[in-house]
């Protein structure tokens, strides 16, 4: 079973990376973004409970975020293993997914760097494209620093045991994946 972690600045290719990892080792990628829009959709009792925090523009505690991994992790599609995108996000999350995985703890962390001048860039021309409005150089700083202030403790917690993998997320998208791969120590 391989139990694995992306993670890594905005922009910096997560889900794309996610997506093909996924497809490749064969476990199932889960986003907490997307069990946060499932269960909202189906109304279940954690997704209801989390529309209040959404709705109001605060973040989803805790409790709630870690009750949701807990439930996803118990579906029968990540047995076999999974790739988990956005949590955890805080060093107290980490504790939490230690408990929820017991004696089976993550195989590895796959952190994908990025030069944050690059990544304002690349999120510049995508807010662009896409007609982002809302994505500004101010906004996207903001996360940047957000992202560097608040995940830190989680990476070093993860250095502490040895388990990241740190992979350059710049470049053809290919490349990246491959590189990805190399660090997974799987044969591309």
């Amino acid at each position: 079973m391989t139990k694995l972690l992306i993670i890594g600045p905005p922009g910096s290719g997560k889900g794309t990376q996610a997506a093909r990892i996924s497809e490749r080792l064969n476990v199932v990628a889960i986003s907490t973004g997307d069990i946060f829009r499932a269960n909202v959709k189906e109304q279940t009792e954690l997704g209801l409970e989390a529309k209040k925090y959404i709705d109001a523009g605060n973040f989803v505690p805790d409790s709630v975020t870690n009750n949701m991994v807990r439930d996803r992790l118990a579906q029968a599609d990540a047995a076999e293993g999974f790739l988990l995108d956005g949590y955890p996000r805080t060093s107290a999350q980490v504790d939490e997914l230690d408990s929820i995985l017991g004696d089976e703890a993550l195989d590895a962390v796959l952190q994908l760097t990025a030069d944050d001048e690059e990544l304002i860039a690349r999120l510049l021309k995508r807010a662009q494209i896409e007609g982002r409005a809302d994505d500004t150089e101010d906004v996207i700083r903001h996360r940047l620093a957000l992202y560097h202030e608040q995940t830190q403790v989680v990476v070093d917690r993860y250095l502490d045991r040895g388990i990241v993998r740190q992979v350059d997320g710049l470049g053809d998208i290919d490349d990246v994946t491959a590189r990805v791969l190399n660090a997974l120590g799987q044969n591309v």
